[in-house]
C-alpha cells in the first residue's frame, strides 16, 4: 500500500521543518514544505494530497483559495496559523480543522489522523 501524502505549506522555515519531520516520522510522505500558494497549488493539481495542513497566511497571500479547492475535491484541510484565531478560520470553513500555533507536534498528527479517519 501507498503512504498516504500530507500537503504542508508553511512559511516559516523552522516551523515547515518540524512539521514535516513529524509528518515523515508518523509513516506519511510529505509533499512540500511550501512557502506560497502558487508552488502548493501547482503540486495539488499535479499530485492529489490525501490531507493538507496550510498556515493560514504565506508569502503570497492568504491560504483561503488554495483551501477551498482542496475542500472541493474532498481533500481534508489542517489550518495551522499564529495570526488568525481558530475561531475565525472555523467560522470560514466550519468542517475543517484549526490548530493554533504553537502546536505540538503529536496534536498535529492526531489531526492528521482524525481527519484521515473522517474522510
Amino acid at each position: 500500500m501507498d503512504q498516504l501524502r500530507i500537503l504542508v505549506a508553511e512559511d516559516e522555515p523552522l516551523v515547515a521543518y518540524d512539521i514535516c519531520e513529524s509528518v515523515e516520522s508518523a509513516g506519511y510522505a510529505v509533499s512540500g514544505p511550501f512557502s506560497d500558494i502558487s508552488s502548493a497549488m501547482l503540486s495539488f493539481q499535479k499530485d492529489r494530497p490525501d490531507c493538507a495542513i496550510l498556515d493560514v497566511t504565506l508569502y503570497d497571500g492568504a491560504v483561503y483559495p488554495l483551501a477551498e479547492k482542496l475542500i472541493a475535491e474532498n481533500v481534508p484541510v489542517i489550518f495551522h496559523s499564529g495570526n488568525v484565531s481558530s475561531d475565525e478560520v472555523k467560522r470560514r470553513f466550519p468542517h475543517s480543522c484549526a490548530l493554533s500555533k504553537p502546536c505540538p507536534p503529536a496534536k498535529i498528527i492526531d489531526s492528521v489522523q482524525n481527519v484521515l479517519a473522517e474522510s
